[in-house]
């Protein structure tokens, strides 16, 4: 073979080399560098698949709203069924096993009622419950286990009241926020729940605006702030001591002008038995919507009670719903020693539904109430 076609041979090789090397090598520097070099220029010739997008744009989310990326409300219900499963399978177990019984007798059936009590279900829907029940295990006739369960579940549903519009006003009316009240004594952790419940809005896509009405307990509007700037949500708040009318004045004001979807507000805790306090509570309701116009009033009035101060509960949920029109309850805690039968109570009381349930000290431990959901962790 003659030398330069060996020669050209041999260059032709060492291209080949060449070139497999380069591209080898900016293949992998691509792959390392993709992290890293999320720009502009990626997305626009499309070297982003369409799962990197995703992961760019929900980064983006996060960084213009906060630090963190809250739960969203759907997911959050099979884990807080999880945990109501655990906490209270005691009452759903203990009817089963009762209503299970060879010989349903009369001391059976007072025993049934006692369970129900001891939950806090209150008497007369304790007695309903039970009249219901006896009538139809009698026409039935059945001790299966699976048939019982299925009437149980049924009649519990019906005490707990699907019905029920368990949903939150949080959409303004005419271009206006919409404006969330939330009370309660201290030690119900309401300042924690108004801002596990923004978490739940800002998962939901809205814009909230924080107002720090309860300027009593110390380091009450800096507690909210902490949870505000945690999911980018601001906090209109004013010194200790300021007057709390004026406080949701100006986060309403404020909630109007930069278009917020929600405005929702802190109260103090106040007291039950401190009459002057829950006139100013009145108070307050009736100066937070002003900026809004003639006509507007408070869209939501939560009432956050502590799920295990049972019977003391109830008093304080009736005080509250004489200074104020509740439209709906948040129960906490309602986990460990909590007795699922304070929503069947609290809720024939006042006749207003259970909107969200908490059941754990977690951050995104707050989710949308459902009657089906409480009476299936029940009975789990």
């Amino acid at each position: 073979m003659d030398q330069p076609i060996i020669l050209l041979i041999v260059a032709a090789i060492v291209f080949a080399l060449v070139v497999g090397v380069g591209i080898s090598l900016r293949v992998n520097a691509r792959k390392k560098g993709l992290d890293d070099r999320r720009g502009i220029d990626a997305e626009v010739t499309g070297e982003l698949s369409i799962d990197d997008l995703a992961e760019v744009v929900e980064k983006d989310k996060a960084e213009a709203r906060g630090s963190e990326v809250p739960t969203e409300p759907a997911s959050r219900l099979v884990r807080l069924r999880e945990r109501l499963a655990k906490s209270n399978s005691g009452l759903g177990r203990g009817l089963l096993n009762l209503l299970s019984r060879d010989n349903l007798d009369e001391s059976a059936w007072e025993e049934i009622e006692d369970t129900l009590i001891l939950a806090d279900v209150g008497v007369e829907p304790t007695t309903e419950l039970v009249d219901r029940l006896r009538e139809r295990v009698k026409v039935l006739g059945t001790r299966d286990p699976e048939e019982v369960r299925g009437l149980l579940r049924e009649e519990l549903i019906k005490l707990v009241d699907p019905t029920m519009d368990r949903s939150l006003a949080d959409t303004g009316k005419d271009g206006d926020p919409s404006v969330i009240l939330v009370v309660g004594v201290n030690g119900a952790g309401k300042t924690t729940t108004v801002g596990k419940i923004a978490r739940v809005l800002v998962a939901e896509d809205k814009s909230v605006l924080l107002g720090a009405a309860d300027t009593f307990r110390a380091a009450a509007a800096e507690q909210l702030s902490t949870w505000g700037e945690r999911v980018g949500v601001e906090t209109v708040r004013k010194e200790e001591g300021a007057d709390p009318a004026s406080v949701a004045y100006s986060a309403v004001e404020k909630g109007q002008a930069d278009g917020s979807d929600v405005v929702l507000i802190d109260t103090a805790g106040r007291l039950q038995n401190k009459r002057g306090l829950m006139d100013e509570l009145g108070k307050v309701k009736r100066v937070a919507t002003r900026p809004l116009g003639e006509g507007h009033e408070i869209d939501e009035v939560l009432l956050v009670l502590d799920a295990t101060t049972g019977q003391n509960g109830m008093q304080q949920a009736k005080v509250f719903a004489e200074a104020v029109d509740i439209t709906g309850i948040v129960l906490t805690k309602l986990d460990g020693t909590a007795k699922g039968g304070i929503v069947v109570a609290v809720q024939r009381e006042l006749g207003v539904p259970v909107k969200l349930i908490g059941l754990g000290e977690g951050a995104d431990d707050l989710a949308p109430f459902t009657a089906e959901g409480f009476v299936d962790a029940l009975l789990d």
